[in-house]
Parts: structure tokens; C-alpha cells; sequence
């Protein structure tokens, strides 16, 4: 039996071998992956629900509370801005030196500007330190490639039923610990009203947590995860193997950049995936040859189609997260909901929990009953009653306070969010299926990510100046839900535009 070559004008959840009955997943090292996501989310939720108040506290606005959500959304955008610029170069160098090596550069990443942000006294402060997490972090890109690295189209919609763990994790844990953690010399002065460092510094201790988090993740990754994705464009040097094993990159970074450009000078080899293996003699017997593609041969329509599928969802998911604590936090006579941090932090947990468990419960089960594309559809649909239900809290606040009824549309909102999150690993699929070959799996997702991540830098700081104009006296205080909704139809326009069935 001879290894089949991936064609590179078809993709891959189109090539006419596929296993038929279910692989099992690879539990020794899909657990790695899972984990060393947790910093990432962990560190979002853990200062949303203080960020607000921090903006606050330092003074940038001069004392207007309606400007709070404009600086909020600059140093939101300034994250996805530096990430924009860097996560294709992340994304193409893992298909060439592995996936490793760029994750403990985004761990790290997280660790320093996580501690960097809790010691910024000053607005630019704190904008450095998220441009440099955001720079430095291609761990969005890097990780949904690993995924489909060691996976194949039987079991990757199950994968993708457990990736919600650590960001359902991250969304209980997160913002329990920024809400409660944030100022705890005035919030716990008989445990930490001693602590000068923490007077100084008083969202110092939130921020050591997911940065502490980010260190365990990086030893994990470091010397536990196996390199398990196909390294492209290497030849069988030194102790490394052919065949059917995979390869391991436990080697230091520069052992890792070293090899690989020697490695440029012999002949070029490709390994079979972890999924998809012949047997050792079968392998042996012949190798077919495959590499990435340059950049401009992997902006097939394929991939340009589900790219701005993804963008336009992510932004209206961004938009909506942005406005969400801003919304909570806002007074009600400005159009808000008057919650203090600890109660936004505990709303959005519990959010997140009920998110998580949805999705690792039955996600799998409806891409096998609907397909992806109808899952996705049905998600960015949810955008528009999702919309629509923030100016119906707001009036149903100030007729009756903040009550059971009010309580009630929170939780209906959050749970039609469950479908919009659910948009992402439908995403997944497609993205997989539009990579013009196995050997382009990293630069396909960086691409989209890219997009994505520009994208993102529009969406927070538009959707929170927006949300600040329109709650100004004079204003009309809809404003921002207008704009969430024209955001919400273009969502629903593109997603028309995919295959109902990713692997068909």
C-alpha cells in the first residue's frame, strides 16, 4: 500500500479516503492541549469584570463616567491589533518548526504582560502590556491546528466538544477571581490590609493568578507535550525517525530553529498523521512528499469564503462581550444595569459554566443530527434576539428594578449566546475543509485568524465608543444596539454563503 498524497487543489475533508468508523481520541496528548488553554481564557475573564473600574481609578477619563467604555474598548482593540499584525508569522513558522516552540513563546507571553498589567499605574501602561501579550500570542491559530493534527474527520467533531473545558473554566473561575481579587486591601482588610504592595497595586493579585497559571502551562507543555503534527519539509537527520512515528520536540527552541534550517538543504519528506498511519513496512516503502503552499496559492475562494464567515462572527461574538460588562456595570438611568464587579463576575461565570457543559455535552451530538453549517447558521441567528434583549433589561430595570423578571431575560440572553459560541467549532470544520492541503493546516488558520483578529480590532473599541456615545445625555440610547444588529444580519449574510456540510 502506498501513502496517498494530499491533493493540494482539494481539501482536506473532501479526499475520497476517509475512515469510516470513529477514531478514538488521543488522550495523552489532547489533554495537554486542552490545559495549556486555560491561561488564555483565564486571563480575559480575569479582568473584564475589573477593567471598568480600573480605567476608573486611574483617571483617564477626568471624572466622565461616559467615557469609561471608550478607553475600555482601546485597550481591548490594542490586544487584537498587535495580534492581527504577528499571528500569520506564527502560524506559518509552525508549519515549518512545529507547534511547541510557538506555544511556550505564547505562555510566556501571557505570563509577563498578565503581572506587567497588574503593576501599570497608567492608561499607556496598560496598553503595552496587552499589545505585548497580543504580539507574542499565536497561541489561537497555533492551537486549533494542533487540534486537527492529531485528529481526522471521525472524531474531531467530538474534540471539539471538549475544547469549551478550558474556557468554561476560564469563564468561572476568571471573573470570580477579577471580581473578587480586584482591591483587596479595601476588600478583605483584615487578610491584605497590611500589604503595602497591594495598596500600591491593588489589581495586582487578580492578574499573579492566570499569570501563575500560564507558568505550570508552559512546564506542562515543555515536558509533557510530544510534537505529534506533521513537521513538514524534513529529512530523516540525526536520532529523528521515518515512518510512522511522530515527531517530538522536546529539544530547546534554538535546537528546534537550528535543525530546521539544516534540514533545508537535504530532501524533502512527509510523515503520515497521527490518525491516518500505514503500517511501519508500508511506510517505509515509499514516502510522498508534501509542504506547505506559499501564501497567495492558499487564498483559494474555498478559504476566502469561510474566512469572512469567521470574521463576521467574531466580531459580532466580540462586539457583544465587550458591550456585556459595560452594559452590567453602567448605571440604569444611563441605560445600564447598575451590578457591582462581584455580581458581574458571578453572572458571567455561571454563563460560562452553563455554556460549557451545553457544548461539551450535546455538541457533538448536533453536527452528527444538523451538520455544521446548519449549527453556524442557527448560532449567528441567535445575534439578533441576543441584541434586542439588552434594551428590553434595561426598560424592564427601570419600571421594576432588578428583579426576578429582569434576572430572567439575563439568563435568556445568556443561553442564545450558547448557540452563537457554538459557531466556533463548527468554524473549525470548515476551515479544515478549506486548506488546500494537510501540509497548510497552520497557514489556512492563520490566515483566518488574522482577518479575525483585525477584525477584532474594530469590533470592542467601536462597539464600546458606540455604547458611550449613545448612553450621553441628548443621545439616543438605542444607538449601539442599531449597530450590534447590522453587525448581526452581516454575520447572517455570510454564513448563507458556506456549504451545508463542511466534509462534502
Amino acid at each position: 500500500m502506498i501513502a496517498r498524497q494530499d491533493d493540494e487543489e482539494t481539501s482536506l475533508l473532501q479526499q475520497p479516503e476517509q475512515p469510516m468508523t470513529s477514531t478514538p481520541l488521543p488522550w495523552d496528548q489532547f489533554w495537554i492541549i486542552l490545559f495549556l488553554q486555560f491561561p488564555d481564557s483565564l486571563v480575559f475573564q480575569t479582568l473584564a469584570p475589573f477593567i471598568p473600574q480600573l480605567i476608573w481609578d486611574i483617571g483617564v477619563t477626568h471624572g466622565d463616567e461616559s467615557q469609561v467604555g471608550h478607553y475600555v474598548g482601546i485597550l481591548q482593540s490594542s490586544y487584537y491589533m498587535a495580534q492581527a499584525l504577528t499571528i500569520l508569522h506564527w502560524s506559518q513558522l509552525s508549519d515549518h518548526i512545529g507547534r511547541k516552540p510557538l506555544i511556550l513563546t505564547a505562555l510566556f507571553a501571557i505570563a509577563v504582560s498578565t503581572f506587567s498589567f497588574g503593576m501599570s499605574k497608567t492608561f499607556v501602561g496598560l496598553v503595552i502590556s496587552r499589545v505585548f501579550c497580543g504580539a507574542f500570542n499565536g497561541s489561537n491559530g497555533v492551537v486549533k491546528s494542533m487540534v486537527m493534527d492529531i485528529t481526522d474527520t471521525t472524531n474531531l467533531p467530538k474534540a471539539y466538544g471538549y475544547m469549551p473545558l478550558p474556557l468554561m473554566l476560564g469563564t468561572i473561575v476568571g471573573p470570580l477571581v477579577g471580581g473578587s481579587l480586584s482591591r483587596p486591601a479595601d476588600r478583605f482588610p483584615n487578610i491584605f490590609g497590611r500589604s503595602e504592595l497591594l495598596k500600591t497595586y491593588p489589581y495586582l493579585l487578580p492578574c499573579a493568578v492566570p499569570a501563575i497559571f500560564a507558568s505550570v502551562a508552559w512546564l506542562v507543555t515543555y515536558f509533557r507535550f510530544k510534537e505529534v503534527r506533521l513537521i513538514f519539509q524534513r529529512s530523516c537527520l540525526d536520532d529523528t525517525k521515518c515512518g510512522n512515528e511522530s515527531v517530538s520536540t522536546s529539544a530547546p527552541l534554538l535546537g528546534l530553529l537550528k535543525g530546521w534550517f539544516s534540514r533545508q538543504s537535504h530532501t524533502q519528506h512527509s510523515m503520515p498523521s497521527n490518525n491516518a498511519m500505514v503500517s511501519s513496512g508500508e511506510a517505509n516503502s515509499e514516502q510522498v512528499p508534501s509542504k506547505p503552499l506559499p501564501l497567495r496559492a492558499s487564498l483559494t475562494p474555498k478559504v476566502l469564503t469561510v474566512t469572512a464567515s469567521y470574521v463576521t462572527m467574531a466580531v459580532l461574538y466580540m462586539a457583544f462581550s465587550s458591550i456585556l460588562p459595560l452594559f452590567y456595570a453602567t448605571p440604569i438611568e444611563l441605560g445600564g444595569l447598575s451590578l457591582d464587579p462581584p455580581r458581574i463576575g458571578a453572572t458571567l461565570a455561571a454563563s460560562g459554566l452553563a455554556h460549557g457543559i451545553f457544548q461539551l455535552l450535546f455538541y457533538a451530538r448536533l453536527n452528527d443530527r444538523f451538520g455544521a453549517g446548519a449549527i453556524h447558521t442557527a448560532g449567528v441567528s441567535s445575534g439578533i434576539p441576543i441584541v434586542i434583549l439588552f434594551p428590553v433589561i434595561n426598560v424592564l430595570a427601570r419600571v421594576h428594578g432588578v428583579g426576578l423578571i429582569v434576572w430572567f431575560c439575563v439568563a435568556v440572553q445568556h443561553a442564545l449566546t450558547t448557540s452563537l459560541m457554538m459557531c466556533y467549532p463548527c468554524m473549525a470544520l470548515f476551515i479544515r475543509a478549506a486548506a488546500p492541503n494537510r501540509a497548510s493546516i497552520g497557514t489556512t488558520n492563520g490566515i483566518a485568524q488574522m482577518v479575525a483578529a483585525g477584525a477584532r480590532i474594530i469590533a470592542p473599541a467601536s462597539a464600546a465608543s458606540v455604547f458611550s456615545y449613545s448612553m450621553r445625555e441628548g443621545h439616543d440610547a438605542w444607538l449601539v444596539y442599531y449597530y450590534l444588529m447590522a453587525i448581526a444580519f452581516l454575520a447572517l449574510g455570510t454564513s448563507l454563503l458556506l456549504l451545508r456540510d463542511p466534509s462534502v
